[in-house]
């Protein structure tokens, strides 16, 4: 299910339910959101800092929680991600979130949302955050997610092949987010369904030998055999090992080389600056060929 589309004057809530953010980049979204004629509601909690967190546990679940349950609250855009979620997302009741739907806007630890959203079926949105629209108010992934969330457009993808890359045409549901968030939800309820799914990965700072560890488990677990395609975002922030022989993306291509679904490299989405939007629980057609890669959302805009 695709959350209702916003219209002028809708109220989005900014929380922040991970990491601490730096308060001129709440004050920047409000700003950007303003501008696209939202009204902004900023949680209690969303500028505190405790620790490494914007808040204590009660803290984060009350702002979160809060969100979720106003009815007036259309769409919940989260600051920033960091660590935190996991610790919290227990003791979330969606209970009314599961009767009136609304966008859950992020990415990196947002993760844990999006993935506690697809198990009761509604379609989040994986995409910039508070930094982003600060900093480039204007850029294309700002306004991508402006035009997804007033139900103007659709993130549809045409980009070049990439040398890794493996033919194939699917239709599926697209899932997935940050690889380690997603490998630390495994064996827990909030771990995804990928039986028969697209998958999309992407991750910031692990080490080559931390990206293998976590393929092998997706491939012991059943996960990779059992998908329909993979989606292969930006890994950043970290150095090839020249000791495991490969390099992060060769790990990545070798932990799938047996299966025959389409496989996309280098698209365009994670800690990076063009990170452009996904519609996660959305249905899509991804079709690898020998010169192009496109995904192309199967739902009406």
């Amino acid at each position: 299910m695709i959350p209702p589309f916003l219209t002028p004057f809708d109220k989005i809530a900014i929380v922040s339910p991970s990491g601490n953010i730096d308060v001129k980049y709440i004050d920047g979204a409000v700003k950007c959101l303003t501008e696209w004629r939202l009204q902004p509601i900023v949680g209690e909690f969303a500028r505190g800092q405790v620790g490494r967190f914007s808040g204590t546990v009660e803290q984060r679940i009350s702002d979160l929680q809060t969100a979720i349950d106003d009815d007036n609250i259309k769409a919940i855009f989260c600051s920033r991600g960091g660590y935190g979620l996991i610790q919290i997302v227990d003791n979330l009741d969606f209970t009314a979130f599961d009767i009136h739907p609304k966008w859950i806007i992020g990415f990196s630890d947002i993760t844990v949302l999006h993935n506690a959203t697809s198990g009761i079926h509604v379609v989040s949105l994986h995409s910039v955050m508070a930094k982003h629209l600060t900093e480039f108010p204007h850029s294309e992934p700002a306004r991508l997610v402006h035009d997804i969330l007033f139900g103007q457009a659709l993130p549809n993808y045409i980009g070049d092949r990439q040398p890794l890359d493996r033919n194939g045409k699917v239709e599926g549901k697209l899932l997935g987010g940050n690889l380690s968030v997603l490998f630390s939800l495994r064996g827990t309820h909030f771990d995804l369904d990928t039986y028969d799914k697209i998958l999309f990965i992407e991750d910031i700072a692990e080490k080559p030998y931390y990206i293998d560890r976590m393929m092998q488990n997706l491939k012991m677990g059943g996960v990779l055999e059992n998908l329909k395609g993979l989606i292969v975002g930006q890994f950043t922030e970290y150095e090839e090992d020249p000791s495991m022989g490969k390099t992060v993306y060769e790990i990545i291509a070798d932990a799938v080389s047996e299966y025959d679904y389409p496989v996309c490299f280098n698209y365009p989405a994670g800690h990076v600056d063009n990170n452009i939007p996904l519609l996660l629980g959305a249905e899509v057609k991804l079709s690898v060929s020998n010169d192009k890669v496109e995904l192309v959302y199967l739902v009406e805009e």
